[in-house]
């Protein structure tokens, strides 16, 4: 599996990165619906969550958290932000590669719109 997301792990295309570890990769999106939307991916190839095994997953399951929260953090939305995974085309994933949109700068409503 060859994705935007892995050109973008593997440095082949450019991204505005903000967080990188040996498991996770975070970077700017680049059609933002907030002030501050980031995604986070694993550097794993995991298409998506219906592919996930708790018991391998677990752990990185868990990083993308703590990333999420420590780039909160950092761009001043701990406040208040919303964390996003879509699984499956009817749900809108575009990008067959998990990954965790963090969203906030602004108020979040529900349902979102």
């Amino acid at each position: 599996m060859s994705t935007i997301f892995s050109k973008i792990i593997n440095k082949e295309i450019k991204a505005d990165i903000v967080y990188e570890s040996d498991k996770i990769l975070a970077f700017k999106d680049i059609n933002p619906q907030a002030p501050v939307h980031i995604l986070i991916i694993p550097k794993e190839e995991i298409a998506r969550v219906n592919n996930l095994d708790g018991k391998k997953h677990s752990e990185l399951l868990g990083e993308m958290f703590d990333a999420a929260n420590k780039i909160a953090r950092e761009q001043n939305i701990d406040d208040g932000f919303r964390l996003v995974i879509n699984s499956g085309e009817k749900a809108g994933q575009s990008v067959f590669h998990l990954h965790m949109h963090l969203l906030g700068g602004r108020i979040m409503n529900w349902p979102p719109g």
